[in-house]
């Protein structure tokens, strides 16, 4: 396959499936400079939307991968920093959804929801994925480093304002850092606004790569169990790693205990029917669609499991 200028993968995605990426953005180019960025420090510090590269530039290259019949699962715009500085971003997203029947998502880290011109083109995704990792202006500038006229309160109260307009799945994502946002106090200031956020999921990650900064490290697994009581989400690492788990040998039964509880998507059921060793899968796919107490909730290319 040929190199691309824009385009990156397919990249495996337990949250995604086979995620082919979209980079609208001029590398290292961000609104933050993360301490735990798995990139480094941001190059290009920014705080508003630019022109960078010609829309029909990138959906020519797609048009031309598309070509090499290469599976994949969705199409996310993420870049490397902050794709929503793209000022084209609407142009782009409803350019590729008129070239492929995935769907098509976006990483942000939602500093850039403040605009409308942003929002407005967001809303023609098919998945935002937003991240909040602070509940306060002060771990906010400690943790995300963000450029200094992005101020902490117009980001949240813009994410909530986006995410009741939006219509289609919202799934946010907080990064727990030790020493920075997993005590108990950060835990429930973040719990606060999400309780304001109208979400359909939320993932929980943790530093697993190298970081910026020399200092960020995980958070103990006491500190990641109270992060996922206190905010009521997913581990991506205990998910990535199969993290469901269930003493039942039938690997079909196991799941159905599991989505008993918490609705799986196929990406994560073939996650852990993988860490199983399952040699059946397409039988047990076959099986969700034959019993009567499983609910099969279809969006795009997206199948969802949950007991009725």
């Amino acid at each position: 396959m040929k190199e691309y200028k824009y385009i990156f993968g397919p990249i495996p995605s337990r949250r995604m499936g086979n995620s082919l990426g979209i980079s609208p953005i001029e590398k290292r180019s961000c609104t933050y400079s993360c301490v735990y960025c798995q990139l480094g420090r941001t190059k290009n510090l920014m705080k508003e939307p630019k022109k960078f590269f010609e829309t029909e530039d990138i959906l020519e290259e797609f048009r031309d991968y598309l070509k090499e019949n290469i599976a994949m699962d969705v199409v996310t715009v993420v870049g490397e920093g902050e794709p929503t500085l793209s000022y084209d971003l609407e142009e782009l997203i409803i350019g590729l959804k008129n070239l492929t029947e995935k769907p098509v998502a976006v990483i942000t880290n939602g500093s850039m929801l403040v605009y409308d011109r942003v929002r407005k083109a967001l809303k023609a995704a098919d998945i935002v994925l937003p991240s909040l990792d602070a509940g306060n202006e002060t771990t906010f500038k400690r943790i995300n480093r963000p450029n200094g006229k992005i101020n902490f309160n117009d980001v949240t109260e813009a994410l909530v304002k986006f995410s009741k307009e939006y219509r289609g799945q919202l799934w946010m994502e907080t990064m727990i850092v030790d020493g920075f946002n997993d005590s108990t106090d950060e835990l429930k200031e973040i719990r606060k606004i999400l309780d304001k956020v109208r979400y359909d999921r939320l993932y929980i990650n943790t530093p697993v790569r190298p970081p910026a900064e020399g200092y960020v490290n995980e958070p103990s697994k006491e500190k990641l169990d109270e992060a996922i009581k206190i905010l009521k989400g997913t581990s991506i690492q205990r998910l990535s790693s199969g993290a469901f788990f269930s003493e039942i040998k039938d690997d079909f039964e196991a799941i159905k205990s599991i989505i008993s509880r918490h609705p799986m998507n196929k990406f994560e059921v073939k996650s852990f029917l993988e860490s199983r060793k399952c040699k059946n899968e397409e039988e047990i796919f076959d099986k969700f669609k034959r019993d009567d107490d499983i609910e099969v909730v279809e969006y795009k290319n997206y199948s969802t499991y949950r007991l009725k």
